[in-house]
């Protein structure tokens, strides 16, 4: 009964707003969200994107190591495996025919004990199984012949790694989308949604009357639109989103947990390497490696600190506590000089810090992409993409292919 009320409350909340329909929604601007409406702009879908931000790719995919992963570490037939040695293939491409800036610079994972050196072989036979070609295992000599200031005792090449300039790459394919017809309005946020007459209506409002009515409960939209498709790609607040769309079970909605990663940039010393350099991956992450961009300056990161989620609005819009606190970088020291011994006293530097949404926590393994359509949540036209970390970049063309041929009929 009390459900009942509310939604019957909500729903009056939207009979004052003017109402519009649309073919296909597509929520976010991130580089998974923009490839997602490029494909199906490209199959002739009217294709609406909206953004909270004032900008496209301000979080997660402005936020990472803009590597261009193998697909090595996912377990077979994962989500992640099957969409990153995809992904990678058809990003390579893209940025070949397109001339975005990018490098197949390759990668090294190391061993620094002999203890890990078991950890590094199930790399390679994992990599091998998901079909990732280049993987060989070079002993102590060969890797360090090819990176001198590189200290292990054994290391897996995997030479189709590489670096991407994710923000050309963003440009690149929203403009595509655009060229195809398709809507981009920022500082546009979804505040909600309720299922009448068997679809969801969304409730959009401009991110600036959010700020005035924070304390508004719950917040009027100032329009509905009724989409026929509408594509979850809200990354970090995908979640926060989910939970407000009302006639949504939230049984199919995941618990999601919040890392953030720091990195620290090097200066004074002349950059020690050529290749990307990667530890064994820890809890949450991946280690604190060694990126290199595509000017060649070298940076180090990210950590895991596992943190409580903000509060549902700062979710809903992507605000995050973005600091970098200089204390951490004596852990960044401690790790880095496990295989980069030299690395000098005072010469790391806070640099940018991003947010993971992660589906699963601590001590957990990690959880693979979770995608959900009709045929899971029973909701016509929906669907939600979660948990869209690493290696989304590198996987976001493919999620759009797969997304786009699944669910665009």
């Amino acid at each position: 009964m009390r459900r009942a009320m509310a939604m019957a409350r909500r729903i009056s909340h939207c009979e004052s707003a003017p109402k519009e329909t649309a073919d296909a929604v597509v929520i976010g601007a991130g580089v998974v969200g923009i490839a997602v409406a490029r494909e199906l702009a490209i199959r002739g879908r009217d294709v609406l994107v909206l953004e909270s931000a004032p900008t496209f790719g301000t979080g997660t995919s402005s936020r990472n190591s803009e590597v261009v992963h193998a697909g090595i570490y996912y377990p077979l037939d994962s989500f992640k495996a099957k969409f990153c040695v995809r992904g990678r293939d058809l990003l390579y491409r893209y940025c070949s025919e397109r001339g975005i800036p990018h490098s197949k610079l390759g990668k090294l994972i190391v061993a620094t004990g002999t203890a890990q050196i078991p950890s590094l072989e199930k790399l390679k036979r994992r990599g091998e199984e998901n079909g990732v070609e280049g993987l060989k295992m070079l002993d102590a000599r060969e890797a360090m012949h090819m990176e001198p200031e590189l200290v292990c005792v054994k290391a897996l090449l995997s030479a189709c790694s590489g670096i991407v300039d994710s923000h050309s790459l963003m440009i690149s394919m929203l403009g595509e989308a655009e060229s195809h017809k398709t809507m981009v309005s920022f500082n546009t946020t979804i505040i909600g949604g309720h299922v009448e007459e068997g679809k969801l209506h969304l409730h959009i409002s401009e991110t600036e009357e959010i700020d005035k009515s924070v304390s508004a409960s719950p917040l009027r939209p100032q329009l509905v639109v009724i989409p026929k498709l509408i594509i979850n790609a809200a990354g970090l607040g995908a979640v926060s989103l989910a939970k407000r769309f009302h006639g949504l079970n939230h049984r199919f909605i995941p618990t999601c947990y919040c890392a953030r990663g720091c990195y620290f940039t090097m200066s004074g010393m002349k950059n020690p390497f050529r290749r990307l350099i990667y530890p064994i991956p820890e809890d949450g992450g991946l280690g604190v490696h060694v990126t290199l961009d595509l000017c060649g300056s070298v940076k180090f990161g990210p950590d895991v600190e596992w943190i409580d989620s903000p509060d549902e609005t700062s979710m809903l819009l992507g605000r995050f506590d973005y600091s970098v606190d200089p204390s951490r970088s004596a852990r960044f020291y401690s790790e880095i000089r496990k295989y980069y011994p030299n690395l000098k006293d005072g010469s790391l530097e806070p640099g940018y810090a991003g947010i993971r949404v992660k589906l699963s926590g601590p001590g957990n393994p990690p959880a693979d992409f979770l995608i959900q359509g009709e045929e899971t949540h029973g909701l016509p036209g929906l669907v939600n993409l979660f948990g869209i970390e690493s290696p989304g970049l590198t996987s976001s063309l493919a999620i759009a292919e797969y997304v786009a041929s699944k669910y665009s009929s």
